[in-house]
Order: C-alpha cells, then sequence, then structure tokens
C-alpha cells in the first residue's frame, strides 16, 4: 500500500458504477489518465484524472467479484501507483 484515499463518490453508470476518489498528491502525481492503479488491492485503470483526484469506471463483474461493489461515498480506500512510474521517476532524479 502506498497511501489512503477517499471515495467521494459512486454514480451507475450503465450496468456498472463511476467511482471517484479523493486521491493524496503525493500518489497522484504518479496517476496518469489510462493507466492503472490499485484500490482496496484490485488493479484498476484510470478513467479520469483531476486536480484532487482520479474517476474509475466499475464494471459490473468487478463490482460483484470484488469488495469494491459495496464503497460508499466517505470510505477509505488503500491505494497503490504503477511501479513503473516510481521507476521512472528516480531514474530521471539521476
Amino acid at each position: 500500500m502506498d497511501g489512503v484515499g477517499r471515495v467521494r463518490s459512486r454514480e451507475p453508470e450503465g450496468d456498472g458504477a463511476r467511482l471517484r476518489l479523493d486521491v493524496p498528491p503525493e500518489l497522484l502525481r504518479y496517476c496518469a489518465e489510462k493507466g492503472p492503479l490499485a484500490v482496496d488491492g484490485v488493479s484498476l485503470t484510470i478513467a479520469g484524472l483531476a486536480d484532487d483526484g482520479v474517476e474509475i469506471a466499475l464494471v459490473p463483474h468487478t463490482l460483484a467479484a470484488t469488495t469494491l461493489g459495496a464503497l460508499q461515498p466517505g470510505d477509505p480506500v488503500n491505494l497503490e501507483v504503477d511501479v513503473l512510474a516510481k521507476y521512472v521517476e528516480r531514474l530521471s532524479q539521476r
């Protein structure tokens, strides 16, 4: 785990849901639209990026097969950012 975020909102989207998460700035710098982000151990794709968080599109299977289906606004979530982004940052500092 790299840090903790918080569910800002969860809205229905077709048969799935759109999850908006507040992400701490020290982790948000590693996030990119269409890039990976693990939320509570589930590897997901970032569908949208904002100055203070991300949007994740959850498909019906993910909602049914993981604990993410129970998330509600205000809930904390464990976040893990892309390890390759960390490597790039480290190498570019040398």
